[in-house]
């Protein structure tokens, strides 16, 4: 056996803070060393904070991650932590290029700096606009440190670095690090949340422990920066075989014991893995090893662990699961984490804010967001330790919302917002608006010379008067504003500029509408708050003039979410959209009316959506432009009928 204890630590970094997040990097440590590990792994950047976009420009903030690094490497330089094997990630210069890379630290020194290779520019990510790659056969030196494409020989064995997007390539580092001899690959990740992300990450990353014959332990930053949120945990998997799946959402770590002997045996057996490595290194040079004695006398096996031992005790029977979760279950535990994760996150990491300020319609959309911040502010009593009559008065201070009702506004919403208010103890102040939109009206038909009023001014001058009202509300009680509306009507232009297209950040901005409404249901069944059932059967209304209708106005929810789905996200043909649509609802006539009208809405609102506020990533097809769909504001339109 050659065995050793291996470490994931969940970092919550903010850009910037490098005091704060190597004090973070170093608590974890010095409790993974007292616990006996031989190797603890931190997030990509997990020095810096995930993304730093154009701050690595300054070389003030590039420079500032070095000293830091090197304060890091003092404080691990004691006894008890000294022969610990400690990967973390940063930034560093080397003639006119920047490298974002996985410095490893032992011994009392920095051993070398392996650089990310492959750099993501697609959805989310823009990291070739400042950083360079990572090369093969790279080998340059900083200060005397090793910077390039190398592996390491440590006293368990051969360990090789490597940074997030690598590992998402088949033909990425891994590959011939292994073949060179690596046992151990450790790749440090700043992997955002979308939905989907978690299954297949696993999937992926236990694909390539099997197709190299090798132990990964993978590991991610935890928290939340900007719109971006990363959901943390962490994998160790041994040739195929999951050894731990560290808990995500959550600061911390969790340490499991592997066998690298494991590694060897499996290597010996498996005739392709063998011929394919070879075939390799006839034709290529090894990936070189950096070694010396004090190296190899550091981060030893210790056969004294205990030997990884399914915890049921059968080597052959799956991992009994105890509580099986729908998927159901999973899909909206996972938005509940990510979002009251984003929520708390942005208020605590901006300091700008003393409180969350909401305008509670009594709507889906605004009900949801309020349950979401609930959820994060309670999060945090918990973390603090509050209960009882300290636990209210934080809730009830941190969440303030605004009913701002004019005349069409119904008394069912209105119940529902004083009832939902009443259950979750949060602060409700009572704004009508009424005399201030009159007032408008008649300001405008004198400023026009007009005795009256279209029914689009009409209904966007409520909005607007909401929206100038919040944010005074907020300049005066510090809040951040959160944005209520959701991604089905954002799409469509179906707001307001000046109105509820405003706030400071969007919670729900990138949740189709039929999603909000499930969200709801799911609450109802979690919870059992009866005013979420009353909220369930209430017709979407912006309530903006009597009797209206945002399915009227608009059409199914349903259907706007399918032609959003396949024309914005499948790239479909607006023929191909009809053609799909009509075979989601086969007896219904007004489809091929209801998708033009989608993709005449769709195109003609980008110049209102590119104006909404900082909101929350949650999937592969967000509407941001800087991040994850970039449409020009003009362009013609009769390119959609081919």
């Amino acid at each position: 056996m050659r065995l050793i204890k291996v470490g994931i630590g969940n970092v919550n970094p903010k850009v910037g803070a490098f005091q704060k997040n190597v004090e973070q990097i170093l608590t974890q440590a010095r409790a993974m060393a007292a616990e006996g590990c031989q190797v603890a792994a931190f997030g990509e950047l997990s020095v810096a904070g995930y993304p730093c976009e154009d701050l690595v420009q300054w070389a003030s903030f590039v420079d500032q991650q070095g000293a830091h690094l090197e304060r890091l490497v003092r404080e691990l330089s004691t006894d008890g932590i000294r022969s610990m094997a400690v990967v973390v990630g940063l930034t560093v210069p080397l003639d006119g290029n920047l490298y974002n890379v996985a410095a490893l630290i032992v011994d009392g020194r920095i051993v070398g700096f392996v650089p990310k290779e492959n750099l993501p520019d697609y959805n989310v990510f823009y990291e070739g606009r400042t950083v360079s790659p990572g090369t093969i056969g790279m080998r340059e030196t900083i200060n005397e440190i090793p910077i390039g494409d190398m592996i390491f020989e440590l006293g368990f064995g051969k360990l090789a670095l490597e940074v997030c997007e690598d590992i998402w390539r088949p033909d990425g580092p891994m590959v011939r690090r292994a073949f060179s001899g690596a046992e151990l690959i450790v790749n440090i990740s700043a992997s955002p949340f979308r939905l989907g992300v978690v299954n297949t990450r696993r999937e992926m990353i236990a694909t390539r422990a099997n197709d190299n014959c090798a132990t990964v332990l993978y590991v991610n930053l935890v928290g939340a920066q900007d719109a971006l949120v990363f959901d943390g945990g962490g994998s160790v998997n041994q040739c195929g075989r999951s050894v731990l799946q560290a808990r995500r959402g959550r600061l911390g770590f969790e340490t499991c014991v592997v066998d690298l002997d494991r590694v060897r045996r499996i290597r010996n057996e498996n005739t392709t893995w063998r011929r394919s490595r070879q075939q390799y290194l006839a034709l290529h040079q090894a990936v070189p090893v950096v070694s010396d004695a004090a190296l190899r006398l550091a981060a030893l096996p210790n056969n004294d662990l205990p030997y990884p031992i399914p915890q049921h005790r059968n080597f052959f029977l799956p991992t009994p699961e105890d509580k099986p979760v729908t998927p159901r279950d999973n899909y909206f535990q996972d938005l509940t984490m990510v979002i009251t994760m984003a929520a708390w996150d942005y208020f605590e990491k901006s300091g700008a804010f003393k409180r969350f300020l909401i305008a509670l319609s009594g709507g889906k959309d605004s009900c949801l967001t309020l349950l979401l911040v609930h959820q994060a502010v309670c999060d945090e009593a918990d973390r603090r330790g509050l209960d009882g009559a300290f636990r209210s008065a934080f809730i009830k201070d941190m969440i303030l919302c605004v009913d701002m009702p004019s005349q069409h506004n119904s008394d069912e919403t209105r119940g529902i917002t004083r009832t939902i208010c009443e259950n979750l103890g949060v602060t409700l102040i009572v704004s009508p608006i009424q005399e201030a939109v009159e007032k408008e009206h008649e300001a405008l038909k004198a400023t026009l010379g007009v005795d009256t009023l279209g029914r689009r001014v009409k209904q966007n001058i409520q909005a607007r008067v909401r929206g100038e009202r919040m944010w005074n509300l907020a300049n005066e009680v510090d809040g951040l504003w959160l944005q209520t509306s959701n991604m089905s009507e954002k799409a469509v232009g179906y707001t307001t500029i000046g109105g509820d297209m405003m706030g400071a950040y969007g919670l729900i901005a990138n949740l189709p509408k039929t999603v909000v409404i499930e969200f709801i249901r799911w609450w109802y069944e979690k919870t059992g708050l009866w005013v979420l059932s009353v909220l369930d059967t209430t017709t979407a209304s912006a309530e903006l003039e009597a009797n209206q209708s945002d399915e009227a106005d608009l059409m199914p929810f349903p259907v706007l979410d399918a032609c959003f789905a396949l024309f914005v996200g499948e790239k479909m043909a607006i023929q191909e959209v009809r053609h799909v649509i009509q075979q989601m609802w086969p007896q219904e006539s007004r489809v091929p009316e209801w998708v033009d009208r989608f993709a005449q809405l769709f195109l003609n609102s980008i110049f209102k959506w590119v104006q909404t506020p900082l909101a929350v990533h949650l999937g592969g097809l967000d509407l941001d432009r800087e991040r994850a769909l970039q449409l020009p504001v003009v362009q013609d339109r009769s390119w959609l009928q081919g």
